[in-house]
């Protein structure tokens, strides 16, 4: 996959491994968004080169942030939340995430497929992917195994 990255060496190889496995069960253009440490946005175009990404902060990291620095907030498990509007701390807590991560998504999204085209597929991987996905519009497919496929991808066409 041609890397379109002013320094090819500053793409982690998690954030590869995604591109072309996103690439290769579309092939097409793709967004990748993969909810880790940090949420990744990883872009492929529709010839198969990487042209960059989008890094955010992840859902544990900003639960953590938050908490640490707010004195009547506690940390609570990040799932979906019964209701848009919280009755308890802790359901506002977890629409604030699962909402705002899902807003975040539509809207970086959007302003890649208005770059990219309409058409332009998103695959959500990563550990919280399935907390999020069902509250976005803008994800067309969940795959938990999509980095490991990228590595046999990978392995397969350098034996």
């Amino acid at each position: 996959m041609p890397i379109l990255l002013e320094n090819p060496h500053e793409l982690g190889p998690d954030r590869l491994v995604n591109a072309v496995a996103g690439y290769a069960s579309c092939g097409d253009a793709c967004v990748v968004v993969d909810f880790g440490t940090a949420i990744n946005y990883d872009v492929v175009s529709r010839d198969g080169e990487y042209l960059g990404g989008i890094i955010g902060p992840g859902i544990e990291i900003s639960m953590e942030a938050l908490t640490s620095r707010a004195a009547r907030l506690t940390k609570v498990d990040i799932k979906p939340p019964r209701a848009l509007i919280g009755k308890t701390t802790e359901a506002a807590l977890q629409s604030g995430i699962v909402y705002g991560f899902a807003a975040q998504v539509d809207g970086i999204c959007g302003r890649l497929r208005a770059e990219l085209g309409e058409e332009t597929t998103t695959i959500a991987t990563g550990g919280l992917a399935s907390v999020i996905v069902d509250f976005a519009e803008s994800i067309d497919v969940v795959d938990d195994l999509l980095t490991l496929t990228g590595l046999r991808l990978i392995y397969e066409r350098n034996r």
